[in-house]
């Protein structure tokens, strides 16, 4: 005769096993354990993807600031193109189109794309070099 299978509890394992549970412990694939060195490398490559991510934010913001004509005299504007245009990696007069709106909408949107590319291939990099 069978019996019948009583309902899970609280704290029942959902896997059978005979095995005693292992103490959780970070590791990267490959089973080497995460070192100081590697969360040192993985923050600074965490850094540099944030800060090229602000960068393209900036450009962005600027882009739609500018799009919908947003006041000039304030300062949250005056900010935002300071920003933009100290970080515009020379792509700010690249193309010239007949409504200048759409001008800043392209240049600088290309170069927020830029800086996204930049930011992830050079995170990566940092990643890879690390021993």
């Amino acid at each position: 005769m069978s019996e019948t299978p009583k309902p899970p509890q609280t704290g029942d394992r959902l896997v059978a096993s005979s095995a005693p549970p292992r103490p959780h412990r970070p590791a990267r694939p490959g089973g080497t354990v995460v070192t100081p060195w590697h969360r040192l490398v993985g923050g600074v490559a965490y850094v540099v993807r944030v800060a090229a991510r602000v960068a393209a934010l900036s450009m962005l913001l600027y882009a739609v600031f500018t799009v919908f004509r947003a006041n000039p005299a304030n300062v949250w504007y005056q900010f935002v193109e300071s920003l933009a245009s100290s970080l515009s990696l020379g792509l700010a007069n690249l193309f010239q189109l007949a409504d200048p709106r759409w001008t800043t909408l392209v240049n600088y949107g290309l170069a927020a794309i830029v800086w996204l590319v930049i930011g992830s291939a050079l995170s990566g990099l940092i990643r890879r070099a690390a021993p």
